[in-house]
């Protein structure tokens, strides 16, 4: 993946990287705001050995940096917490006093820091001073040997418990930064991940992997469709009339030398779309001048007459059977001057009719009547009656649904149509999120339609 790759997955997936974002920062804030704050004090000890003779010193001091970090595990040792218990008469037990005091070594030295943790400064300090105090007497008893009233070492605290009235944790500023960027990053791989295993069409580039039928036109997703699902509900100047005029222009340019006069209009799968882009790309064509007739080839779902709100009773089965002349069951939608062919009663043998000689014959007589025939078939994967119009008529366009349909089931659909010898004339996107779709439209204006602003 490059950078430009990275790019567009940014952009279709940013709300998936913002909310992960957000829920590292909001997990974080509970986690943070609702912890005790804690204050620290800070203490040094430092230990040398007691010799007489200066030759013995440096070896004594070696065995004291070697023993030093033992020293640093008494701090929080039994006998050291009974005795800071007792002397300030805390209510706490060992272990839980042991949890508060820390010791370590400084790198290179034979001191110890010592530092405690309470949510009241005050009493971090008193504590802190007490433990330093208290270790020390407990080094000194432990390296006086018996018999003895010498100790070996001298422990002395050099460094007295401070006071430091600011918080060391929780560090809100911080914890918050280091959240957002650990959100930021996981939100992005994990972009990255649903990016590298979602096999549905989402690009141009994922056309191309599965085709080489050119990609005509992208439509944008119209939350208003339901209501408004045809060109003549909307403005002429609205997104969605744009993108069918762009359509109709590019099938202008799928055969110089030969023409398509029937196109079928099918997807892989229901729920893409193609029902309403067969009406309006109709439509399209129709308010372009073009003697255009609509064929509701779906006998089984039909959805052309009841979106164009005309008769679905009378229509093509019933010009099949021979119980009415195909131009009295032809009707006219009024506000687009569309001709409609409905779907007329639903038969029992779908398939079988549609790839009777009877029903070829006929798509051919209507082709000759009309400048252009928009058959809407049902999808091509669950039934074979699209493949079946589509070997019949000039050629196919396949409607795909945005980030639904996978990559499989195009292939198949495409697949499905090349078996029939059937012509795969083009791939319309169909519910584009809106953030994608002026990259798509772009991409379109600039392969088929000349830009008269352009400079000779």
């Amino acid at each position: 993946m490059d950078l430009r790759q990275l790019v567009q997955v940014l952009r279709r997936r940013w709300l998936t990287i913002l909310l992960i974002m957000v829920a590292a920062l909001a997990g974080t804030s509970v986690y943070t705001f609702t912890r005790t704050p804690q204050y620290e004090s800070s203490a040094k000890v430092f230990i040398s050995a007691d010799v007489r003779n200066a030759s013995d010193s440096f070896t004594a001091q070696l065995t004291i940096t070697q023993k030093v970090q033992a020293y640093a595990t008494l701090a929080t040792s039994t006998v050291v917490m009974e005795r800071v218990i007792d002397e300030l008469d805390l209510n706490l037990n060992t272990a839980q006093l042991a949890e508060k005091v820390s010791a370590e070594v400084v790198p290179e030295t034979p001191s110890l820091e010592v530092k405690t943790k309470d949510p009241d400064p005050s009493t971090a300090q008193i504590i802190n001073r007490t433990v330093s105090e208290q270790l020390t007497e407990y080094l000194t008893e432990l390296e006086t040997l018996r018999g003895s009233s010498n100790s070996q070492i001298n422990a002395n605290v050099t460094d007295p418990a401070d006071f430091d009235p600011d918080a060391v944790s929780p560090r809100t500023i911080l914890n918050l930064v280091v959240a957002g960027v650990l959100g930021l990053l996981i939100g992005i791989a994990l972009a990255v991940a649903r990016e590298i295993l979602d096999r549905t069409v989402s690009s141009l580039e994922h056309v191309q992997e599965v085709t080489t039928a050119p990609v005509l036109a992208s439509i944008a997703f119209d939350p208003a469709i339901k209501k408004q699902p045809l060109l003549t509900d909307v403005s002429g100047f609205a997104a969605r009339t744009e993108a069918f005029r762009l359509l109709r222009t590019n099938l202008q340019f799928l055969d110089l030398d030969h023409q398509p006069r029937c196109l079928v209009i099918t997807s892989a799968v229901p729920g893409e779309g193609k029902s309403t882009t067969a009406a309006n790309l109709a439509i399209a064509l129709s308010q372009a001048g073009r003697r255009t007739l609509i064929v509701d080839g779906d006998l089984r779902r039909p959805r052309v007459a009841q979106m164009l709100q005309l008769d679905a009773a009378i229509g093509l089965t019933t010009v099949l059977v021979g119980r009415a002349d195909v131009k009295e069951a032809i009707q006219v939608h009024e506000a687009s001057g569309l001709h409609l062919l409905a779907s007329g009663a639903k038969p029992p043998n779908p398939t079988e009719i549609l790839q009777s000689r009877v029903t070829a014959d006929l798509i051919h007589q209507l082709r000759d009547l009309y400048d252009m025939v928009i058959i809407d078939a049902p999808p091509l994967l669950p039934v074979a009656d699209a493949a079946v119009l589509s070997a019949i008529a000039d050629g196919a366009i396949i409607v795909t649904r945005h980030a639904k349909t996978t990559r499989e089931q195009l292939r198949d659909a495409v697949g499905r149509l090349e078996q029939v010898g059937a012509r795969v004339s083009g791939i319309v996107m169909n519910m584009i999120a809106r953030r994608s779709t002026n990259n798509y439209y772009y991409y379109y204006y600039e392969e088929t339609t000349p830009n008269p602003r352009r400079k000779k």
